[in-house]
C-alpha cells in the first residue's frame, strides 16, 4: 500500500509542476518576466498548501489507526483540521507573495494559484483512485 500511495503522490506532484510551468510560460508570454515569476509563485502557494494538507491528513489517519475506538468523529476532525491548515496557509502565503513582490503581476499569481489548486484536487482524486484499485 505505501508503494501505491507514493506513486499516486508522484503523479499528483508531476502534474502540478507541469501545470505550474505551463501557466508560468503563458504568463511570461503575456506579461513578461514578472508575469512568469508571479505565476510560478502562485503555483508554489498551491503546492505548499496541498502538501501541508496531505501531511496533516496523513497525521490524522495515523491517529485514527492508533485509536480505532474513536471512530468516525476522530477521522472527521482530522479532515477538518487538514482543511483549516490548508486554508490558513493559502491565505498567509498569498498575502505574503502579493505584499512582498512589488513588481508582481497579481492576475498571473492568482490565476496560476487557482488553476493549479483546481488541477491538484482533480488529479489527486484520479491518481489515488486509479492507484488504489
Amino acid at each position: 500500500m505505501p508503494g501505491l500511495r507514493r506513486k499516486a503522490i508522484r503523479t499528483v506532484l508531476g502534474w502540478h509542476v507541469l501545470a505550474t510551468a505551463v501557466l508560468a510560460a503563458l504568463a511570461g508570454l503575456m506579461a513578461g518576466r514578472h508575469g512568469a515569476l508571479s505565476a510560478t509563485l502562485g503555483g508554489l502557494v498551491s503546492l505548499t498548501a496541498g502538501g501541508f494538507f496531505g501531511l496533516s491528513a496523513a497525521s490524522s489517519q495515523r491517529k485514527v489507526a492508533r485509536y480505532p475506538e474513536a471512530g468516525a468523529g476522530l477521522a472527521l476532525m482530522g479532515v477538518l483540521m487538514a482543511w483549516v491548515v490548508k486554508l490558513l496557509l493559502i491565505g498567509a502565503l498569498l498575502l505574503a507573495v502579493l505584499a512582498a513582490y512589488r513588481g508582481g503581476v497579481r492576475w498571473s499569481c492568482i490565476g496560476a494559484f487557482a488553476g493549479t489548486t483546481m488541477l491538484f484536487t482533480v488529479v489527486a482524486f484520479v491518481a489515488f483512485t486509479r492507484h488504489a484499485g
